[in-house]
């Protein structure tokens, strides 16, 4: 299995790798960041030779961040999702948190059996104001639906289609103070107002890290400050969706999904 650090997932699982900046979010992208340490095009959209029937090799029920090095509904891999596909189909012992950042490609983009599946969350990245609209593309879909706001990069205002959410997520920009890959600032009432905002409709909610920005100026021991216990009690919220999917039990702990 592929572990993770990342707070709201257990294991990743990347059937391709590589994809193409669209918008400001994609500005420090860890992606890039990593396969430069490596010296790899970033922007080749590539099938992987290893990983892609991973997950069914994996017996134990899994959350699975899909495509973290890449994004599933990107152009370069439409010969290859059906095969995918196919394998969320036969692994219904895992759950799917599938998240992108061209959900105009969705609708046209899933299997015939999609209703049938119980086991894929779709979600979209919300970095600003500027990428609101992208939430409505979520409308209507017959599965978990999830907005991540990382990196939180401006002020976003709450609408009627975040309303409609199952899950918000929130994280301030990592990066490094030097070099290519840096962050920008992520001010504490963007992430409060957005907290506020969930809570009171009735969309759970996880905060995932306060960001690099906020952890220079808070000194936090965390460099990215990702650890729950350093942050101010307001902003310690880590909630799942409660629509009906069983218990995961993780190496972070038990995910009680009802």
């Amino acid at each position: 299995m592929e572990k993770t650090k990342i707070q709201w997932t257990e294991a990743t699982w990347n059937p391709w790798h590589g994809c193409k900046k669209v918008s400001p979010g994609c500005k420090f992208c860890y992606m890039y960041r990593d396969k430069d340490r490596y010296g790899q095009d970033p922007t080749m959209i590539l099938k992987s030779k290893t990983m892609f029937g991973q997950p069914l090799k994996w017996k134990d029920p899994q959350l699975i961040f899909t495509c973290s090095w890449s994004d599933w509904f990107i152009e370069e891999a439409d010969a290859w999702r059906n095969e995918a596909w196919e394998i969320i189909r036969k692994t219904p012992q895992h759950t799917y948190q599938i998240l992108t950042k061209r959900p105009e490609r969705i609708k046209d983009n899933l299997p015939d059996f999609f209703n049938e599946l119980n086991n894929v969350w779709i979600g979209v990245s919300v970095e600003s104001q500027e990428q609101v609209n992208r939430i409505a593309y979520l409308n209507d879909l017959d599965c978990i639906t999830f907005a991540s706001f990382e990196p939180l990069i401006g002020e976003i205002n709450w609408d009627e289609n975040m309303n409609k959410l199952d899950w918000s997520i929130i994280g301030g920009e990592s990066g490094n103070d030097i070099g290519k890959f840096r962050y920008r600032p992520m001010e504490l009432e963007w992430a409060e107002k957005l907290i506020n905002a969930s809570v009171k409709n009735n969309v759970k909610c996880f905060v995932k890290q306060l960001g690099t920005y906020q952890a220079n100026i808070l000194k936090l021991k965390d460099r990215h400050g990702g650890n729950i216990d350093e942050w101010e009690q307001k902003f310690q919220i880590r909630q799942f969706p409660d629509k009906k999917l069983g218990t995961i039990n993780t190496t972070k702990g038990q995910l009680t999904l009802f």
